[in-house]
Formats: structure tokens, sequence, C-alpha cells
């Protein structure tokens, strides 16, 4: 990371006696992560070769910074962008600064307030401490369908996360609709604990995101305050919804160089009058990993991901990954990942003509983590890549 120290002009240099004023710092940080892949099962039965990004760590660059304004006391901002390296496009829609955008206040015993675009705090308290903080897709969830692969951020979000209390921490977050006369439409809340103590980690979450508004499409759906988790999940032919529920706890615990976790995700899509489901899609979603440090460099992981889907469709999904890291220095490492999806039962797509949306049940296809890709029921992955950090 690069910083570059703003202080403010002195009373000394103004002639006055005094102390100096309290000082501001603010940091250009960024990542960069290419990978070429190759993926079995592409597109139904095309296969693919060709570059990947974002893969271990989606591609940033940012700036963030604080103001000490005394007694603990500081002032916080930060502005993330998301980009795609093989093609320079903004990611996130194509907003400027898609990833994160808030200013707060920050206090050493109250805490911390922010408010802007945030991630939400099952993304901040419980995904640390699954295999994706190591391993990303390849131990994910087929289709993103439960954020677990930090897919989706909140807008218009006011969120508080507590003190440390001896390992024990605690957020709370609320993201309003910002339409008039909709203040209980339209919004987003949640909440998280989270407890890390020594080779201990546990944490549980909560997230809750509606939108009634009758003028969008199933294929179209995003709350006002919400990134639209859905997108990921229609993409992949998974489900249209109204609102989305999503409890999810997780657990990890290190024994000299092993690391073993686990993590569970319960999911409810719950339909609307302009939905095509006409009863809610519910996924349940159990990962387990284990990671081995064969040296202070040299890290070797497997994870396992089973999701089952039930409602007006239903379909099982058995993903394995396995993935190596090798770090250069403090900046730079390699690293080769390889994941294989097996789909089974039915899923859902959607097309919508003339505002009347339609739900057709095909046969479940495979689609690894939240890479996007759709083939057979069957899908293979290899990536082999570089990841930058500055």
């Amino acid at each position: 990371m690069k910083r570059f120290a703003l202080t403010s002009l002195s009373l000394a240099l103004l002639g006055t006696a005094g102390a100096a004023h309290a000082q501001s710092s603010v940091t250009l940080y960024g990542v960069i992560d290419e990978a070429v892949a190759y993926v079995n099962h592409a597109s139904g039965n095309n296969h693919l070769v060709g570059l990947s990004a974002g893969n271990l760590s989606g591609d940033r660059w940012g700036l963030k910074g604080s103001e000490d304004l005394g007694g603990g006391l500081k002032a916080i901002f930060q502005l993330e962008n998301g980009f795609n390296v093989n093609t320079g496009a903004l990611g996130q829609g194509g907003r400027e600064f898609g990833r994160q955008a808030f200013v707060g206040l920050t206090s050493d015993k109250l805490g911390t307030v922010t408010l802007g675009r945030q991630y939400d705090p099952l993304v901040d308290m419980v995904q640390g401490i699954t295999g994706d903080n190591y391993w990303a897709s390849i131990v994910g969830t087929p289709g993103d369908v439960d954020n677990y692969d930090n897919s989706s951020r909140v807008n218009n979000a006011v969120k508080y996360v507590s003190p440390n209390y001896a390992g024990l921490q605690f957020e709370g977050m609320y993201g309003f609709s910002n339409t008039a006369g909709t203040t209980g439409q339209g919004q987003t809340w949640s909440g998280a604990v989270a407890y890390n103590n020594g080779p201990l980690g546990l944490a549980a979450g909560y997230y809750y995101t509606s939108n009634p508004s009758a003028g969008r499409s199933a294929t179209n759906w995003n709350s006002p305050s919400s990134d639209s988790i859905i997108d990921s999940a229609i993409n992949a032919g998974y489900a249209s919804a109204h609102s989305i529920a999503i409890a999810r706890a997780a657990g990890q615990y290190a024994i000299g160089p092993v690391t073993l976790g686990a993590s569970y995700s319960n999911v409810k899509y719950r339909p609307d009058g302009f939905s095509a489901f006409t009863s809610t899609e519910t996924y349940n979603i159990g990962s387990a990993f284990a990671n081995y440090q064969l040296t202070p460099a040299f890290l070797i992981g497997l994870g396992y991901t089973y999701e089952k889907a039930s409602g007006d469709t239903g379909a099982h999904y058995n993903q394995v990954g396995i993935g190596a890291d090798y770090t250069l220095s403090k900046r730079t490492d390699f690293y080769a990942l390889g994941a294989y999806q097996k789909a089974s039962g039915s899923q859902a797509t959607f097309t919508t003509n003339g505002g009347v949306t339609t739900r057709v049940n095909q046969q479940a296809q495979a689609s690894i983590g939240s890479f996007g890709y759709n083939g057979t029921s069957t899908q293979e992955l290899v990536l082999v890549g570089i990841r930058h950090k500055f």
C-alpha cells in the first residue's frame, strides 16, 4: 500500500503558539488477480480456454482515509472501484465505486458508524471464517444464491460495528428504500455476531431484503437498497423472487498448520404477484474445508459444498474444490485452483415477454460458484493465476 500523509498546517507556522492540528491520512490500495482458465461444459457441451479475472480476489483499486478528531474519535471514508483487468471495464454494473463507498465515524470505545454503499454483516462477520475466504468460488455456493462469494453490496445503508470485547463483536445494518412513501418497502436489514479468540472462530447472522415494486420484472429484480443477489441466481437458472432471507452460521478451528472449517446457509426466495414462482424456493447449503500450511509460504486446501433446492423446482448440487497458493512476497502470490460440480434434478429459467414472466423448468445445470458459466449436469474448472496487491 502507498500512503500519503496530508497534515494540516500547524498554528506554529502561522506564528501562533500551540499544538499541531490532528493528522489525516489517505491510503491508495488495490488488487489485480488474473489467471488462465479451462472450463469443461462452460456453455452446454462447449469448452472454454481463456483468461479469467478476479478469481481469489476481485480486481479493485481504492482510497481510504481517516482524520483524528481527538479523544479516540476518527472520521473515516472508503471509496473502492471494481474492474476487469482483461477488458478494463467497470464492475458492479458499471459503477465508478461499485465495491464500496462510505463515510463515517469510529471510536475505540463506542464502535463504528458508516453511511453509504457497503458490505452487509454476513460478509463482514461470517464470510471471513469460511472456505470462500481462502479459495473463493471453488468451495463457494453453486450460483452464489446466498451471496457466499460477496457478490452483493447494500446501497443507502447505515451500519454499526461494535468494539471488540475480548474476541466478541456484533454488527447491524439498515438499508433505506430512498423512495418517497415507501419507508418500509424496498428495504434491507441485517445483523451478525462473531467470536474470534486464538485458534477458534465462530459467527452467525441474518440478512433480509425486499422489493414490492410491480414495475420490476423477474429478470431485473433489484431492490433500491440492495444489489441483486438474485441476478447471479437468475443467470444460473435458479429463481425469481420478491424477497430474499438468508441465515448463515460458520466456524473454523486451527490445529497447528491445519485449519478446519464448516458453514451452513438457509436461503428463502419468497414470491409475489409479479414472480413466476408460486411458492417459496428454499436453498439449504452446507460447506466444509480443510487447509494445510505446508511452509510459511505454501498453503494447500480442499473443500466440499452441497446445495439442495426445494419449492416449485428441486435440484441437488455436489461440488468439490482443491487449491494451492504460493506466496512470493507480501504483495505477490501464485495459485492453482480446480473444481468439479455435479447437478441433478430440475431448476427454473425465466423469460419475460410483454411484461409477463414465464417460468420453464429444465434439467439442473452445473454452475461452479459465481463464475457464471452454465453447462450440462457436470462442470469442471481449472485456474492457474497470479495475484498482486499494492
